[in-house]
């Protein structure tokens, strides 16, 4: 997996993280490791790039996860399984989120799995570069 950061200007500063190859147990902790030290870099606003993400693993629809609450300004342990963070999606912290990280371009496959395991509505989705860092 590689992962690429940009930033662009807008109404606000936007960090674009583009992945690129499968998001899975592999790599997953890379992925919430490298998204919490752009936010710890001072980072507040993410698009996260799926369009060269072919495939997401229970580990890589955590991470995603992880690193939306991340960005949301909730406290994560990366060390904690899947599971718990899952649980945590609620009406009170989804508003938060969702001002702060959105998704860009997923393939077809990942969107389906986005959509059966409800991230897809936790998060906005984009198909468009522009349109997206305008929305924050």
């Amino acid at each position: 997996m590689q992962i690429n950061f940009s930033k662009h200007e807008s109404r606000v500063p936007v960090t674009v993280m583009k992945l690129t190859g499968n998001l899975d147990a592999s790599n997953y902790a890379d992925v919430i490791a490298k998204a919490q030290g752009m936010y710890d870099d001072g980072a507040r606003d993410l698009l996260i790039d799926l369009s060269e993400v072919p495939y997401v693993s229970s580990a890589g629809l955590m991470s995603l996860h992880s690193v939306a609450l991340v960005f949301g300004g909730f406290a994560v342990n990366s060390k904690e399984s899947g599971r718990p963070a899952f649980r945590s999606i609620n009406a009170q912290n989804e508003k938060t989120v969702r001002q702060h990280v959105k998704l860009l371009n997923p393939q077809s496959t990942v969107e389906q799995v986005l959509d059966v395991v409800g991230l897809k509505q936790f998060l906005d989705i984009h198909t468009d570069l522009e349109t997206a860092i305008q929305s924050f």
